[in-house]
């Protein structure tokens, strides 16, 4: 068994906002909050970034018209004892989806991570 970090990107829709700074602010705000409340305070919330189609730099991952904004976040979250990646992603989409309910969740990055001492040394 192995142990993953697991990186998913969220769509979140933010309304009644009318700077994208503020809406990235309240994204990750109500999502962290969501979060917590559901016992999940160990699933790291960022703002997420996209790229610059013309040049390739990158930018906040935020939109928006009328007031209302699509914020992308950035959820990374230690999947511990999984069988494999697709395991791990199984894993990490339960528990954040579980908490951030009709929220799109799309896994971006599943890395490998080294055991601990710890657990190496209870083997």
């Amino acid at each position: 068994m192995s142990n993953y970090s697991v990186a998913m990107e969220a769509a979140w829709l933010v309304r009644d906002v009318e700077e994208t700074d503020d809406a990235i602010g309240v994204a990750v705000s109500e999502a962290g909050k969501r979060l917590n409340e559901t016992d999940k305070q160990y699933v790291e919330v960022e703002p997420g970034v996209t790229g610059c189609p013309a040049c390739g730099e990158p930018f906040d991952a935020a939109f928006l018209a009328a007031n209302t904004a699509l914020v992308g976040l950035l959820l990374e979250i230690d999947i511990f004892n999984a069988d494999s990646e697709e395991h791990a992603e199984r894993i990490a989409k339960s528990e954040v989806g579980g908490a951030l309910r009709d929220v799109p969740l799309e896994v971006i990055e599943i890395i490998e991570t080294e055991a601990d001492e710890d657990e190496d040394a209870e083997r």
